[in-house]
């Protein structure tokens, strides 16, 4: 899903996962109302090298837990990642245990 696109959840539910740039933060929406974001910082590459998106922080309202929507809102983070042609630094636990359960996305970190 690009960012703005909506797709349907559970009990048509609509969530979307948008890059808020200003913020520093991908967040997941569900009928409008943000459920959770990935913070993350972005630094330039040096020497060719690519530059890194450090994401320390993902948090999801209990009131949304477990629907797996940081599991999709990360994974979303990560397309978005790799179209900016960026390399992760995972410091957040639940992005570098996603990144070890996708082997796709292996090649980000």
């Amino acid at each position: 899903m690009s960012d703005g696109d909506t797709t349907p959840g559970t009990a048509g539910e609509a969530i979307q996962v948008r890059d808020d740039r200003v913020a520093g933060r991908f967040e997941i929406l569900v009928d409008d109302v943000v459920a959770g974001y990935a913070d993350y910082q972005d630094e330039p590459g040096t020497g060719g090298a690519a530059g890194v998106r450090t994401f320390p922080h993902t948090v999801v309202d209990p009131e949304f837990g477990g629907r797996g929507l940081a599991g999709r809102m990360i994974g979303e983070a990560l397309q978005a990642t790799r179209r900016d042609g960026l390399r992760v630094r995972p410091t957040c636990s639940f992005v570098a245990r996603y990144i070890e359960k996708n082997p796709d996305a292996a090649d980000l970190a």
